[in-house]
């Protein structure tokens, strides 16, 4: 399907042009807005990576390091300059979460879902609030975790007034303990607007929330996704940012996520890729069956090397090609169809089966060329691995498979839900 760009109406906040009068987003990256957005990145994943294996053993909630993503100007990145934002696109945006995961995948995916939440403020809210909600993102700095885990009984919002208040229990709440402000979806049960869900913003010490800190998964540690329990919370209605429903435009959400999990696991195959290569070059001798004088010169380590740097290619040429293709989707604004929503997410999801299976590949079997000594727990190679393991299990790849497959072979696209 061609993903052109179509006429576009004025109304931005930034004094571009809005597509179909809904977010400041046109057009895609260039050159040098990818390049600085990438030296940013790095020069972040460098500083991550001086303490990264202490800082997963601690296993404590990130705050430190998200200073660092709000002093580098990522958080922003793509907020509208008008109000001291990076006017940057999504594309920079998956990049960078790419690059941080190649070092410390935890943060990667904070930032990953800082991106998304955030980006409710295009993607949900009205033109008309939108500004205001930009202009306090920026000048808070915010950080945008979320309570939003659809696999739990819904939250519940009853009438209280002119407000709401919240009660319920949501796990998973990736970012929500360690952010500025936590993104909700919760149904309303009674009263006037009985059944419709509401997104809202709630700021992270607001009476009657409690974090229960019970993440402990063997990976992602520092992704700050425990429970968090809700106790008669007030919502007012400066709160709400608006309605969930299935608007193909709105809905794009769901498959940006899914985006920024193939650059997820991709930076882990990368940075697993990276760290094994310096292992491999400093290891003595060879094995004593091997004609080769040292392990890099092995045919055996060349050949599975040569596979991994192969595959991570492929992939990378598809996460490029469909992250710069979710910038032209999201250009359309309303214009948006379901089936220009439907074919996006059908790329995403090819990028998700093969992202999940060489990030998981890669951090396998690397052990295969950097020895023994490599599974010591000072040297940390398995950082990678009980990452792509524990955050690929957010949904699973199979039905994603399945997805890509009754679509070339049916052209059945799947019912919009916060999965699909």
């Amino acid at each position: 399907m061609s993903i052109d760009t179509i006429s576009t109406s004025t109304g931005s906040v930034t004094g571009q042009p809005v597509p179909e009068g809904r977010t400041h987003w046109s057009g895609t990256a260039d050159d040098a807005e990818l390049a600085h957005w990438d030296a940013v990145a790095t020069e972040v994943a460098t500083k991550l990576a001086v303490d990264v294996l202490e800082r997963d053993r601690a296993n404590l909630d990130p705050t430190t390091e998200l200073d660092l993503l709000r002093e580098s100007g990522l958080v922003n990145l793509l907020d509208p300059t008008e109000f001291g934002g990076g006017g940057g696109h999504w594309e920079s945006a998956f990049r960078v979460v790419r690059i941080l995961s190649r070092v410390d995948a935890s943060i990667g995916q904070l930032l990953a879902y800082h991106y998304i939440n955030a980006g409710n403020i295009g993607f949900t809210a009205d033109p008309d609030t939108q500004a205001e909600w930009h202009r306090k993102t920026v000048q808070g700095r915010w950080i945008w975790g979320d309570s939003v885990n659809p696999t739990d009984p819904d939250l519940s919002l009853t009438q209280d007034g002119d407000a709401f208040r919240l009660n319920g229990l949501k796990r998973f709440s990736t970012g929500a303990s360690a952010g500025d402000v936590i993104l909700v979806n919760a149904v309303v049960r009674g009263g006037d607007h009985d059944g419709t869900i509401f997104q809202f913003v709630l700021d992270h010490d607001r009476a009657g929330i409690t974090y229960l800190g019970d993440w402990d998964a063997l990976g992602q540690r520092l992704s700050a996704s425990g429970s968090v329990r809700f106790e008669d919370v007030l919502v007012e209605q400066t709160d709400i940012l608006g309605t969930v429903g299935d608007e193909p435009f709105s809905s794009l959400v769901t498959p940006g996520i899914q985006l920024a999990f193939g650059n997820l696991y991709l930076g882990i195959a990368e940075g697993a890729l990276a760290q094994g290569t310096e292992l491999v070059r400093a290891r003595k001798n060879a094995w004593f069956l091997s004609h080769a004088e040292t392990y890099r010169d092995d045919p055996f380590v060349q050949r599975v090397v040569g596979e991994f740097v192969s595959s991570i290619a492929a992939v990378e040429a598809l996460a490029d090609r469909t992250n710069a293709s979710f910038d032209r989707i999201i250009e359309r604004g309303a214009a948006v169809t379901a089936e220009d929503r439907g074919a996006i997410a059908i790329e995403i999801a090819k990028l998700k089966v093969v992202s999940t299976e060489l990030g998981i590949e890669v951090a396998n079997r690397i052990f295969e060329v950097t020895g023994s000594s490599s599974a010591k727990a000072s040297v940390g190679l398995d950082l990678f691995w009980r990452n792509v393991r524990t955050h690929s299990l957010h949904d699973p790849v199979d039905y994603k498979k399945l997805e890509v497959g009754a679509n070339h072979l049916n052209g059945e696209l799947q019912p919009i839900s916060l999965y699909t």
